[in-house]
């Protein structure tokens, strides 16, 4: 199955957006050091900014991180490889795909606390992203 089309299967999608929140939150637990600690305060404004915020957020962004991370996926599946063992491969052309998505967000956001903390934590998201793939391989092989 296609990411787009676990996606828009309705009964799947609030619990691969609760998966999602759930990687993202581990993920952002797990960082220590200075830029964790960054990380940490910038997530926990984000959170603050309303209730369900991230949830929202994550639920919206889905389908264009499906549609950016299918071509990839895709290679995987033709070549036969697991879909980890793929993603770790191309680690950096998966952080660079949602990237371009959370870039064009942040861009166009009019809230000024949402724009404000992306920008002060852009700097460093690639490597963080980098460092959540084979979460995210599994969480995509566990949904496609």
């Amino acid at each position: 199955m296609s990411l787009k089309a676990a996606l828009n299967d309705e009964s799947q999608k609030s619990q691969i957006v609760a998966d999602t929140v759930a990687l993202i939150n581990d993920e952002v637990s797990d960082k220590s050091g200075l830029s964790g600690m960054a990380l940490k305060a910038g997530y926990k404004t984000i959170k603050g900014v309303k209730p369900g915020f991230v949830e929202n957020v994550v639920d919206g962004l889905l389908p264009e991180f499906a549609d950016a991370l299918d071509p990839i996926h895709e290679e995987a599946k033709s070549a036969g490889t697991p879909v980890g063992q793929h993603f770790s491969t191309q680690k950096s052309r998966v952080a660079d795909a949602l990237l371009a998505i959370t870039d064009a967000k942040a861009e166009g956001s009019t809230n000024r606390v949402v724009k404000g903390t992306y920008s002060k934590l852009r700097g460093t998201a690639k490597k963080h992203v980098e460092a959540a793939v084979p979460r995210l391989a599994s969480l995509i092989s566990k949904y496609s």
